[in-house]
Formats: C-alpha cells, structure tokens, sequence
C-alpha cells in the first residue's frame, strides 16, 4: 500500500486543514491563553488536561500523553487507519486524493482496505452459523453452556464452531486460486509446502473471533473439542493481525461502556468471557503474549486504572513482574495500577463463577495491591534489606526501575520509600539509577532455574534499540581470549590462576562485574540462539515439520519461534530483514532486530544439531510440564475425562521428542 498517496499531497493537505477545526468538530474545546483546552476524549478524567495549540497545530494530553496532528487526530478518535484518515481531511477540505498507481475512477476504498477483512468477516459468520445449525455442532454448545455462557454473551463476543474435517471453511469461501491465497495470508488456510494440498487451519474447535479497536474481525482463537493440540490455537501473524498489539476483548469492553473507570487484564479468552457473564464487561486478555509497553500505551489511552489479575502461583507471579515492568513507563501522575493474585488452581473464569460477582467484587477491592506496594514487597523479598548488603542488593535492583517512571510526583514519592528502606538520598539513587544496567532483572532470580525451561519468562527488550546494549556484553566476555600472549599476560599470577593463565579468566572478570543477579544470562538461552540461527538460516525451518506442539501459549520465546516458522513455511522465500519486519515496532521485533545485530559466537559447524537439540528440547520440556501438573491436579482432586485422556496419553508416551519436530532430512 505505500506510495499510492503522494507524500507532497499529505503536506499539502495539513497545510490546508486547521487543526482547531477538526478537534472542536468533535470535542468542546475552551480557551485558555494561546491554546484551547478540552477533557481528553482518550481516557477519562475531571480536569482538562488536553490541549490544543493553532500555532503549532499540534494536540497533546498531559494527562495521558496522546498526542499529534491533525491526521493523528483522526486516526485516534475516528479509530481510522492512516489511509483512510487522510480520505477524511481530504473530504472536509474538498480535495482530490491523487493516486501515484492510477486506480480505476471509483474505487476510494482500494488502499485502504485489506482485502483479508471481508474474508475474514465471512469466516466468522460461517463458524456462528455453524454453531448455530451444523449437524456436529452438539459438543460444542455443550461445551459452551457447560461454561455457563448465556446466548447472549455467545452473541456479543461473536463465538463460533469450526466443524471437523479439512475442508469446510475452504469449500464454503474459495472461490479460485487468488481467492485461496488470500485465506492462507488471512491464516484461515494451511498449505503443504510439499504436496500443496491447502487445507482448514481451525478444525473441531469452538471459535472466538478477534476484532480491533474498529471492530473489525482480524483473527481468531480456536479451543479445542477433541485430542488435538494445540489446546488453544490462534491465528499466525498476517498482514492485519500482529499478536503483540492486540487485546482481546477490548473492542466488546468499550462497546459496552464508553466510559469505563478501569480495566482488567486477565490470561485467556474464557476468562474474559466469563466475566462478562456475571456482569463485569471491562476485561481483556493478551494473545498468547506477555503483557507489553504497547498493550499499556493503548489500554492507557481508554482508562486511568489497570487492574492485572493473575494466578497465585510462581508462573502468575513471573507474568505480574512482566507486566509491572511494561507499565513502568506508561505511569503519568494521575494513572495506576493494581495487581490481584488469585488462589493456586483458580482463575477468573472458575472464581467468579463459584463466588458470584459481588464476592468476586469484594476481593479485588480488599486484595489488589497498587503497583508500588506490590513494586517494594517483591524487591523486599528479593534483596532482603535486613542487612546492608541486602540494602545496596535492593537499591540497585530498584533505582532504574523507578527511574522509568514519567510521573514525576510518582517518581519521587517511590524514590523516598527507597530511600527510607535502604537509607541512601535521592541523589545517590539518581547516581545508581544512570549507572545501571539497562536490562534490569525481575526479582526472585535463582542463579540456578534455567530460566529457557520456564514457560512464562521473558526478559524486557523494550529498551534495546541499538546494537549497543548488546555488544558491550560480547565484547567484555570473550575479549580475554582476543589477542594472543599480551591479554593472557595480564592474569599471570593471580591467585585464581592456577594453569599458568590458560584457565577462564573471563569467568573471573564477569564476578567482579557489578550486575546484580543477571550474569548467569551472559549464555544466551538455547531458544534465542534457536531464533538467532533461524534468522541467520531461514532454509533450517523447511527441515522442521510442526513447531506448533511445543509452543507452550505463555512462553515468548517458543511463541515467537514458533510463529517464524510458521512464516518461513508459508513463505520459504522470506530473509532475515523480512522476517523482521513483520514484527516492525513490537517488542518482538526488537528482540529479533537485536538478535540479527549481535555478534556470532557459535561454530556454524555445530548451528543446525544445536538447533534441533533446542526444538527437541522444548518438546520434551513441554510434555514434562503438562505431565506433572496433571499428576499434581490429579493428587489434590478429581480430574476431568479430558484431564484423563490427557494424563493417559502422556504416560503411554514413549517416542523420541526428535520425532514429530524435525523431518530428519
């Protein structure tokens, strides 16, 4: 689509629009001095703190840091895309939109539009008439009224049946070859790279459509009804849906109410849904993510108030940290948010069922924790400042961490508690707070999990736009063992050097290093070495026959890895700089970009086994995980026939994890 609207038309049209014009079309702005002042239309709030300048035709919150042109306007408040905003401008000003690849007279819509929407508008409509009226459809709405949903929640969230068989969708909406194409882009079709069969990506499973800020269905979520896996499946990344940005549930929330107070972020589509149920009609659910800088950014822009409600257990408490991380940066003063930890073996959707809505009320209410109470009890365990060895331990944990906060009433009032527990000023705070790491640790790192096996790690990239956080780590680890006789000189006869300066120096220097626990990462994680090998040989993924039994939905990296498979076995064409750019300004892509930039230190001899090892790895990992904790369920209560079934087929396991992951070729 880029370059059908001529850059110069753009200037030329924002030259020609008043920017006071479109905003007071739509908000009621008042004067004040030279600009005009208005209640933010992008989140809730008593005293006006967006503003308007006609000098500088520019909009900006202070509020909640919306802010742009005339176009950035219209975008946010209209929910356009930029295409079709500029459409809008060029409407009100009675313009002519050139097209710099001719179009045919009428077509307005033509660079607006994927031609994906309507497809995957007509395969929502197929899978709700499916559940409405297909012969097989039984288990599901057994399923489904099991679960407690009500028509009409199954109504608003738009829920579906994929029915069994390979070809339904297919021969419902393919019309031709083009057509065909169009619905593997969409991701609604699987093709064969082999035989070239294309077959139905979503079978035997209830569906849940996912729509963006405009309504519009980008995707879908598929549960299971049989004994594939699996469990949940999602749409892969396509042109229109990029799991990273998305929230689910949240266009149905603001449907609902346009003015909510707050929102709650909770894991999956079930438990959105069940709140919705029992009349809580504001909660969301990322997609298969970890909640990201760009998730708050947008729910941010909707409400002054989040509320993450997580499992008591280790895992929930892993992603909690993650989110709090994401949030720091998004905490103007005036903005907050709340953490509530569940009972082990509850979640939102079997909680508030059992409880009702107003006991489910009451305890959010008397036990969600503000961010910086749940910030400081987690660093407290962490560093344990009963000494002041723990003090510093925390101090350093800490002070870049509030140093991201952009509230400064906030900010300040978090570096005072610091300094009340550890005893240092602000500007020693400040001082640490430079001198920092930017990569800071999550709390509760034990030197001795293997942080690549737990499924809902994942580190914050969202700092890591250069090339520069990396490389100093590579360079300062292996930069001993560089230059022959003169580096070794330097470590004759300290005491640690027992062989004559042919042990590990390095090993010695990365101790005397002052990074607080994260030093052990200094060996990158088998599954970011799997994604950097498979950046750097995309032919790899063609050897590699179905990642998506061990992409654990909770695990970023196996996620992410598992979605660039998808994309190289739909595309064996696609190289590194693409493979980036489908994640184009999400964490993700970040990660990838700096994954691609660092420094190669692995024998290339060596890169392929490596990266099967990692593959089989995570399979076998993945099955060993769902295995103990069906037989830790199966201790504490009775098990569901699904649960057994589960459980029996993971017993009687016993081939080779190589198997199903690598073709062997």
């Amino acid at each position: 689509m880029a370059g059908l609207i001529p850059q110069s038309f753009i200037d030329d049209l924002l030259n020609r629009t008043d920017i006071v014009d479109v905003v007071s079309s739509r908000v009621q702005l008042k004067k004040a001095g030279k600009n005009l002042t208005a209640c933010c239309p992008f989140h809730k709030e008593k005293t006006p703190s967006f503003s308007v300048s006609p000098d500088k035709q520019f909009y900006y919150c202070f509020g909640c840091g919306a802010g742009g042109n005339a176009l950035g306007f219209i975008m946010d408040h209209d929910n356009l895309d930029f295409p079709q905003a500029v459409e809008e401008l060029a409407k009100a000003a009675g313009m002519e939109i050139p097209r710099e690849e001719g179009g045919r007279g009428r077509t307005p819509r033509q660079p607006t539009d994927s031609p994906l929407y309507p497809l995957l508008t007509a395969a929502a409509e197929f899978y709700r008439q499916a559940l409405k009226s297909h012969p097989t459809r039984k288990a599901a709405v057994e399923y489904l009224k099991g679960r407690g949903l009500s028509g009409e929640i199954a109504r608003d969230f738009g829920l579906g049946f994929a029915p069994p068989g390979w070809d339904n969708l297919f021969k419902h909406l393919s019309s031709d070859n083009l057509q065909q194409k169009a619905m593997i882009d969409a991701g609604l079709l699987i093709e064969n790279a082999e035989s070239g069969k294309r077959y139905d990506r979503f079978r035997d499973r209830v569906m849940f459509p996912i729509r963006d800020s405009r309504g519009r269905v980008i995707a879908f979520g598929g549960r299971v009804l049989g004994d594939d896996k699996p469990k949940y499946l999602n749409s892969p990344e396509t042109p229109v849906f990029h799991k990273g940005q998305e929230l689910y549930g949240l266009y149905e929330a603001r449907k609902f109410n346009r003015n909510l107070d707050e929102i709650i972020v909770v894991e999956g589509y079930m438990d959105v849904i069940a709140l919705a149920q029992q009349g809580l009609r504001n909660a969301v659910a990322t997609l298969g993510t970890a909640t990201s800088e760009e998730h708050l950014k947008r729910l941010f822009r909707v409400v002054p108030s989040v509320l993450f409600c997580f499992d008591g257990d280790q895992a929930g408490r892993n992603a909690a940290w993650r989110a709090l991380e994401a949030t720091l940066s998004s905490l103007q003063d005036g903005r907050k948010a709340r953490f509530l930890f569940l009972p082990e073996g509850e979640d939102p959707d079997t909680l508030v069922r059992a409880e009702g809505t107003d006991a489910f009320r009451a305890r959010i209410n008397q036990h969600a924790q503000p961010l910086a109470d749940y910030f400081f009890q987690q660093l407290t365990e962490e560093a344990d400042p009963r000494s002041l060895e723990g003090k510093a331990h925390m101090a350093t944990l800490a002070a870049p961490l509030i140093d991201k906060v952009p509230g400064a009433n906030l900010r300040a009032l978090m570096r005072n508690r610091l300094k009340e527990i550890t005893g240092l000023d602000n500007q020693q705070v400040e001082q640490l707070a430079q001198s920092a790491p930017r990569e800071t640790p999550p709390p509760a790192y034990d030197p001795g999990i293997d942080y690549d096996a737990i499924p809902d790690y994942s580190p914050d990239y969202s700092d890591l736009h250069h090339t520069e956080h990396f490389q100093p780590q590579v360079q300062q680890q292996w930069s001993p063992n560089q230059g022959g006789g003169q580096q070794k000189k330097k470590w004759d006869g300290k005491p640690w050097d027992k062989k004559g300066g042919k042990g590990k120096p390095w090993d010695r220097n990365g101790q005397q290093q002052n990074h607080p626990p994260r030093v052990p990462t200094s060996v990158e994680p088998p599954t970011l070495s799997a994604l950097r090998t498979l950046l750097h040989h995309p032919a790899l993924a063609r050897k590699v026959e179905d990642a998506s039994h061990f992409a654990d939905e909770e695990h970023v990296y196996a996620q992410l890895l598992v979605a660039l498979l998808e994309a190289l076995q739909k595309n064996p064409e696609l190289r590194s700089l693409q493979l980036i750019a489908r994640w184009h300004g999400t964490e993700q892509g970040r990660l990838l970009r700096a994954l691609a930039e660092k420094e190669w230190l692995i024998d290339a001899d060596n890169l392929e086994q490596q990266f099967f090892d990692t593959i089989t790895s995570l399979s076998a990992r993945q099955r060993e995980r769902s295995l103990e904790h069906l037989l830790r369920k199966a201790r504490q209560s009775e098990l569901s026939a699904e649960e057994k079934n589960q459980l029996r087929d993971l017993l009687n396991r016993n081939v080779p994890a190589q198997t199903p992951t690598s073709t062997g070729a």
